[in-house]
């Protein structure tokens, strides 16, 4: 229990030698701080003794004191834990409850889709957001990187399992998902669900290099890969103590993967294949141990691609990283393979079936994108929203402007149309094969891609236009929408362009639909 302290006791500390202020019913004393404070002590020494919480509103995110609570020293009165924040297993509203900043059923409407297990998913992966990254989320991407504990600890929680998708790999590792939940149990929302709580912290560079390269370059080995390659590599990866990239995209090839140029040939001797080729915008390539690599091994096009596993310590890997508009957290980089000596056993899959295994592995990356991009669209919203009840202009707040109301109102229908298509695909996921997923949910996806990442645009610019200057700054109250406006372009074009995705969409939903029989 925290010590709790009146504010006439508060009061009594105004002095330079001591210093203690009440923010949001919490009690710091920050004597120590004053030197340190980014504005200068003079800002502090004027609120000595008082409550500044709304001083502090006017130029901080309450999220920001989780990276000072030990300055904090008591709390004022008896604080109760807030109505929203339920029991991890109970029902009833929950979160902030701004409207249309968190999906429906967060606010307690009726979903065919969620159970307890996903509400106590829910719970403890917001609360592991809220106090692992959340207050750091700016200086690691201000710094390019993030520390190697995180992945530890995200690994331990039952988190880093989970982004790989269901089922969960229960032979690879001794974790279980995050919220107790029974790794049978573990299905395609509860998966969601993580990803879209850890977009929260409103920073793609942080989400992507926590869960990028390990996302999209790990089912590949535990769907296609040999035994040998799934003990070797997927328990180190899925614990946060090693990291793994995906490496397709070229200097010369994007989206049209089928003509990428990095050429493996086998030695002589049949045992190994050497590698020769670039690969670029490689998220994790920075930092990462393991590589899942395309190659040629045969012909031009799609029947001459292959996937290895190369690794970092394999004579002539080379990475550097690139500068980038955002996502600087990501270890985005370039990669060079200069006769890399890799065991036949590395091969993911069959020789030259390559590309069936990078189909399979495009709907799980570009849903994961969707959820993202539709999480950092509400934030986007719910960042201004907040600041629009807070900040005035012509003797009234934001809020009350009739033309703030019309963009924060077409913000929130994109989100919450988006969102709605993203569940009912991740649905159907949940219900078909996996083969009749690939074929008949692939243009759907391609699709939904380029929505969520249109909707997110648009909400990071009309978020922008609110927040006004603060968001053209990095730092302070318009942190989130400075960087995510910045990362719009990392969403658009990764994992196959706007335009690629439009026109694949149709495309094949249209084959789809001629095989089962539509009258065209």
């Amino acid at each position: 229990m925290s010590k709790v302290i009146t504010p006439e006791e508060v009061a009594q500390h105004n002095t330079e030698s001591s210093i203690w202020i009440i923010v949001h019913d919490k009690v710091f004393d920050v004597t120590n701080f004053l030197n340190e404070h980014p504005g200068g002590k003079k800002v502090l020494l004027k609120v000595a003794g008082t409550d500044a919480t709304k001083q502090f509103d006017n130029f901080h995110n309450l999220s920001i004191l989780e990276k000072y609570t030990h300055l904090q020293i008591g709390v004022v009165g008896s604080v109760q834990e807030e109505a929203s924040n339920e029991a991890a297993s109970g029902d009833g509203p929950y979160g902030d409850l701004v409207p249309f900043g968190d999906p429906y059923w967060y606010q307690d409407f009726y979903s065919p889709y969620y159970n307890d297990s996903h509400r106590r998913v829910r719970a403890a992966t917001r609360k592991f957001v809220e106090a692992e990254i959340m207050p750091y989320a700016f200086e690691w991407d201000e710094a390019k990187k993030i520390p190697q504990e995180l992945f530890i600890k995200a690994g331990k929680a039952g988190i880093l399992p989970g982004v790989c998708g269901a089922p969960w790999a229960t032979k690879y590792t001794d974790v279980t998902p995050i919220g107790g939940v029974k790794p049978e149990e573990f299905d395609h929302f509860h998966e969601f669900i993580i990803s879209d709580e850890l977009a929260r912290c409103g920073s793609g560079g942080v989400l992507w290099g926590l869960t990028g390269g390990l996302g999209i370059g790990l089912p590949p080995i535990l769907k296609f890969g040999s035994e040998e390659l799934k003990r070797r590599v997927a328990p180190g990866c899925l614990n946060g103590t090693k990291n793994i990239c995906l490496a397709i995209t070229e200097p010369y090839a994007g989206s049209d993967v089928a003509n990428l140029k990095t050429e493996a040939k086998l030695s002589d001797d049949g045992q190994y294949y050497i590698v020769n080729g670039e690969k670029k915008w490689i998220t994790n390539g920075v930092f990462a141990d393991y590589f899942t690599v395309a190659v040629r091994t045969g012909g031009p096009g799609m029947g001459g691609v292959s996937l290895l596993l190369i690794e970092r310590d394999m004579p002539g890997v080379k990475t550097r990283q690139m500068a980038c508009s955002g996502v600087w957290a990501s270890g985005t980089s370039y990669i060079t393979f200069e006769d890399v000596k890799v065991p036949k056993s590395n091969l993911i899959g069959k020789e030259n079936g390559g590309f069936k295994c990078i189909m399979h592995n495009f709907n799980h990356e570009r849903m994961g994108i969707a959820i993202q991009a539709t999480r950092f669209a509400r934030v986007c919203y719910e960042e201004a929203m907040k600041y629009a009840h807070k900040r005035k202009t012509f003797g009234k707040k934001l809020i009350e402007h009739d033309v703030i109301r019309n963009k924060l109102a077409h913000m929130a229908r994109k989100i919450e149309a988006t969102h709605a298509w993203m569940e009912s695909l991740i649905y159907q996921t949940s219900n078909m094969s996996g083969t009749e997923a690939m074929t008949r949910l692939g243009g759907p996806i391609a699709l939904l891609k380029a929505q969520s990442t249109q909707t997110f645009e648009y909400c990071a610019r009309e978020a922008a236009q609110i927040f006004g200057g603060l968001a053209y700054s990095r730092g302070g109250q318009g942190e989130k929408v400075e960087r995510l406006y910045r990362e719009v372009r990392a969403y658009a074009i990764p994992g196959g362009s706007e335009e690629i995705m439009l026109d694949l969409g149709i495309r094949q939903s249209l084959k789809v639909a001629q095989f089962y029989g539509a009258k065209l």
